[in-house]
């Protein structure tokens, strides 16, 4: 009786493992953005203010060629409108494909040249600040004059000293200030124009932003 019960034990723990092997994982495809967004166009606009017109004319197979080629995302302008409209096809191979040409052509839009704007299509971590003299401080007639005339520096000096040194791109568009780039980056490029808006002289500034920079290459 013992040796039958071993036996049958035995076939049934064979047969609980030929069971065991036969099962397949399931093997599901990757869904395209299409089929995510069940077959509906999802669409961006971007309106051009009058003063970017112009370069956006000249520069504009520059910005439709990695849209359309490499995005895959289908792109024109509005003359009537004034705005650049995209949208996604069926081949388009990532949603988030449609958010990094907006930024990359809103990018454009707020001054930035197409080569470093490009790098928002290619890398995830970068993105565009935006922020006013007026909200760091109040500052009016020749105070507001001599507080964007420190950011620039002569020459554009100071300006381009902060970008190097933050790895960052910076537009200095009358009042308003556009800073591109990664977050930690962002956040000591912005220290540094503050500090000028509030009327530090431009040799502190670079001695803090030395101080910054090698903690930050030490990190890294």
């Amino acid at each position: 009786m013992q040796s039958n019960k071993g036996a049958a034990s035995m076939e049934v723990e064979e047969t609980v493992a030929t069971e065991t092997k036969t099962v397949a994982k399931p093997n599901f495809k990757p869904l395209t953005a299409h089929e995510v967004s069940d077959g509906q166009v999802q669409f961006r606009k971007i309106p051009v203010p009058r003063h970017r017109y112009t370069p956006l004319k000249k520069a504009w197979m520059d910005i439709y060629t990695p849209i359309y080629d490499q995005m895959k995302i289908d792109i024109r302008m509005n003359v009537k409108t004034r705005n650049v409209e995209m949208m996604t096809r069926r081949d388009t191979p990532d949603v988030s494909n449609l958010q990094k040409c907006a930024d990359f052509v809103h990018a454009f839009v707020l001054g930035f040249d197409v080569i470093d704007a490009i790098a928002l299509l290619r890398m995830d971590e970068l993105y565009v600040d935006s922020f006013e003299i007026k909200d760091v401080k109040t500052l009016k007639g020749e105070h507001l004059s001599r507080a964007i005339g420190r950011l620039s520096g002569k020459g554009g000096k100071t300006k381009f000293a902060i970008e190097n040194s933050t790895k960052t791109r910076i537009v200095i568009a009358d009042t308003k200030i556009h800073i591109l780039g990664s977050f930690s980056n962002i956040k000591v490029a912005r220290d540094s124009l503050c500090s000028l808006i509030m009327g530090s002289p431009a040799g502190k500034v670079y001695s803090k932003l030395r101080a910054v920079t090698a903690r930050l290459a030490e990190r890294f």
